[in-house]
């Protein structure tokens, strides 16, 4: 067995977190990504944390995953997102 297969066992809730430029479609445009690899993610459950200067904007989506693949491919959509400039 792989190091990395003992890390997580699917399915299991993972939190996403991502952070961006505050404006007002962010989190809508984030929201689209997270929703084509998880298309059960209730937007309301998106937690929202502003900046201490509120230029960029935290929200976190805890997503139920079903498989280091799902997980891997959400990752790199959002990366690949010209709103994203940090995920965790």
């Amino acid at each position: 067995m792989d190091k990395q297969d003992n890390l997580l066992q699917f399915p299991c809730e993972f939190p996403v977190k991502v952070m961006g430029l505050r404006h007002e479609r962010f989190v809508h445009n984030i929201l689209e990504v997270v929703q084509r690899y998880v298309p059960d993610f209730p937007p309301e459950q998106v937690e929202m944390r502003p900046s201490s200067g509120g230029k960029y904007l935290s929200i976190t989506c805890n997503i139920w995953a079903v498989s280091q693949d799902q997980v891997n491919l959400l990752y790199t959509a959002l990366k690949a997102h010209p709103d994203v400039k940090v995920m965790l």
